[in-house]
């Protein structure tokens, strides 16, 4: 049965038999892009019985050659699906993407400025010179950059090129939180509390917030994906929220105006998936459930919603396509509500584009929402009803980010990945993506490394291969959010569907700390340290399968070991037969069983008949090991008894104070500083901000006391741990 995406599947399953198809014969690089795309298991890709023998028509003429506005993991999800429509495409790229996958996905493309967005992605100028350069007939924006733009789709339609979204008015109604309100209540649709009009300054940010009532939202009014959104509870924070929104929605968005309505407090965020035509006809697509967030963006997705009954679906549903036929919607669009415990619900905003998360309703309808939209662009009428819309099954999506979730639930991390394995050869596994080993995740860009999906039969199912996913996910090289993932989708309140916007500063109120370990996976994770400690020490004292001389007695019987972790010392006894050790910890005796082939970045082991995959990071002579273990990565220090009673001998290493001194949490650029060299400051006091993936954070003072040197000053790029300011 074809499914979704048996094309792709089938499309590399050629290449990699050396039968490329015919429109990939011209690229020398068709193999290598094959097996870079972004990809989906054979599993996942069957995901409707009702809609997937819909595939491409290719007697449907629709455009020569699509030109994809855009970057990363959705420039390549366009191009995947235009290959399948055999439609040529032209990648656009900044000269430090002229190596990434997107570009050499493409059949042509174009370098159209210097790294940052503004000069680059958001050159419209560069863009229209790409278009024509290459003739392209079409553009797909992607999401994000200018993909809401209505001078862009202005640009297009002047040079009768087809901009793949909806009309210009549609986006201007819609992509105005302001006019979208209003529009909104035209169309019956439920509305939250709130100001109907720009803000203009603090002072009257304040004034209209306490009209309102505290709390209140203060946002963009431009734009989206939670950049320009400040929550305020008193006057103080309504001042500084005007300031940090206007800031970041000028950044993000080239749109300083700001609109403030009253905040929902423990909301969900569920929004509903509309299609439209240019013949008036529109469709509701079901419901996403994006309720788990941090800082106003989404973490964790998934299709259908626990939370949703029939009857408050169908209506958020009516609602949606209602406002969607008011503004003559033609193409994939997003409606947002909030919706509160008794299940009343708000709308939020509309994003006129392709949303971040639409693979989960791909995968519960078997609607290719790409595909859709670029049918609809051409002109063509839906080709389905509302009644054959499905729910099959239930999909799940994580980002995966290079984000530090130890620090504010996700800081932003640069690097470059050293080693990176997707893990599609799962069942139920989709991952869509836009790296490689090698690339470069910078200041300059989203932190998105890619978007895991799974998909199950049911809830149970889909979230039972996620957590096997992000066990069998290999990032390595930058810092990444796989820990906090995990802990969310097994977390009971999340399990249970108890969960609101809220749900991760209610969780961890002092912040994410790692998986805790329970006493039986505590003596799992000794258990397979030493065991993986005793093998590295056997497979040392082999070279080329000659005997070396031995680290230690070669006719060791037991390993008399002690393991720091967790600042707790262990004493385990470790003996091993063939490829199962036995060890002895806190009374307890646990049979670990492997391959134990140390050089694979993944090592399945079976304790106690319970099957772990286990990620051994680093392993050094001093005893240091890294093991991720169950999402987290674990510090395990293991020593020989004898080592570790000498080493009691070492001097500790005293912790040096920081508190004078305020380094940089992550990479970015200074925005702004406040003080100088010989100013008093405060504990908490405001003293700089930096800007980091077009988010502006504010840099506080550690303690009381005197500005001694400040060592940045406006437009600095910094690193991670670089010095700002010091204090006396």
């Amino acid at each position: 049965m074809a499914g979704l995406w048996a094309g792709t599947v089938a499309l590399v399953a050629a290449g990699r038999r050396g039968r490329q198809p015919p429109q990939q014969l011209m690229r020398t690089a068709a193999l290598w892009t094959l097996k870079h795309a972004p990809r989906y298991s054979r599993q996942c890709s069957v995901v409707s019985r009702t809609l997937n023998s819909v595939g491409y028509n290719p007697n449907e003429k629709t455009f020569d050659k699509i030109l994809i506005a855009n970057r990363g993991e959705i420039a390549c999800r366009v191009i995947k699906t235009c290959k399948k429509m055999g439609i040529k495409t032209v990648a656009i790229h900044s000269d430090v993407d002229a190596s990434s996958v997107h570009v050499k996905m493409a059949d042509e493309a174009v370098c159209v400025g210097p790294a940052p967005t503004s000069k680059s992605y958001l050159n419209m100028d560069a863009i229209m010179e790409a278009i024509k350069k290459t003739r392209a007939q079409a553009v797909h924006p992607g999401y994000g950059f200018l993909s809401e733009n209505k001078e862009f789709a202005r640009c297009l339609a002047a040079e009768d090129v087809t901009f793949i979204g909806p009309d210009t008015h549609a986006i201007q109604a819609m992509g105005d939180k302001i006019e979208s309100k209003l529009l909104a209540k035209k169309a019956k649709v439920n509305t939250i509390p709130g100001f109907d009009g720009v803000v203009k300054d603090a002072d009257e940010a304040v004034r209209i917030a306490r009209e309102i009532g505290y709390p209140v939202m203060i946002k963009a009014s431009a734009g989206g994906g939670g950049k320009g959104m400040r929550i305020a509870w008193d006057d103080e924070e309504t001042r500084v929220g005007f300031r940090f929104s206007s800031q970041e929605a000028a950044s993000s968005f080239g749109d300083d105006r700001l609109l403030i309505e009253k905040f929902i407090d423990n909301p969900r965020h569920i929004e509903i998936q509309v299609l439209g035509d240019k013949h008036g006809n529109a469709l509701w697509l079901n419901e996403r459930e994006c309720s788990i967030q941090r800082r106003n963006q989404k973490v964790v997705e998934e299709a259908p919603s626990i939370f949703l009954d029939t009857e408050t679906r169908r209506a958020m549903g009516e609602q949606a396509v209602a406002l969607a036929k008011a503004v003559k919607y033609s193409s994939a669009g997003t409606v947002e509500f909030l919706v509160d415990s008794k299940k009343n619900f708000y709308f939020l905003e509309m994003n006129t584009r392709l949303q971040v998360e639409h693979p989960v309703t791909e995968c519960i309808t078997g609607l290719d929402l790409v595909q859709e939209m670029i049918r609809v662009a051409k002109g063509y009428p839906l080709r389905h009803k509302q009644a054959d819309i499905p729910i099959n099954g239930w999909a799940v999506e994580c980002r995966v980010y290079a984000e530090d979730p130890y620090k504010s639930f996700g800081l932003p991390s640069v690097g470059r990945l050293s080693q990176y394995q997707e893990p599609i050869h799962l069942p139920g596994v989709r991952v869509d993506s836009g790296i490689q080993p090698g690339s470069d995740i910078s200041i300059y860009y989203d932190p998105m490394i890619s978007k895991l999906i799974t998909y199950g039969s049911d809830r149970t199912e889909a979230l039972k291969r996620m957590e096997a996913a992000l066990d069998n996910y290999v990032i390595r090289g930058v810092t990444h959010n796989i820990a906090l993932l995990r802990e969310v989708i097994i977390n009971s309140r999340f399990v249970k569907g108890d969960f609101s916007t809220k749900f991760l500063s209610d969780v961890y109120p002092d912040g994410f700390k790692g998986h805790t370990l329970t006493e039986s996976e505590k003596n799992q994770l000794l258990a397979i340290a030493s065991s993986l400690f005793v093998a590295s020490q056997l497979q040392a004292q082999h070279f080329q399968g000659y005997s070396r001389v031995p680290v230690v007695k070669p006719d060791l019987a037991k390993w008399e070991l002690s393991i720091k972790l967790c600042d707790e010392e262990y004493s385990v006894l470790t003996s091993h037969s063939g490829s199962t050790f036995s060890v002895e910890v806190d009374g307890s005796k646990l049979n670990v069983t492997s391959t134990w082939n140390l050089a694979l970045p993944l090592l399945s082991v079976n304790v106690d008949g319970t099957q772990r995959t286990v990620q051994c990071l680093s392993r050094e002579a001093g005893g240091n090991m890294s093991i991720q273990f169950l999402g987290t990565v674990y510090k395990v220090h293991i020593l020989t008894k004898l080592a570790a009673e000498l080493n009691r001998f070492m001097l500790d290493k005293v912790a040096e104070d920081t508190s004078g001194t305020l380094c940089s949490p992550m990479p970015g650029m200074v925005v702004a500083i406040f003080v100088k060299p010989g100013d008093m400051v405060a504990e908490g006091q405001e003293l700089c901000v930096i800007e980091a993936m077009k988010m502006q954070n504010s840099m506080t003072a550690g303690k009381n006391g005197k500005v001694k040197s400040v060592h940045c000053k406006a437009g600095d790029t910094v690193g991670e741990g670089d010095l700002l300011v010091e204090l006396e």
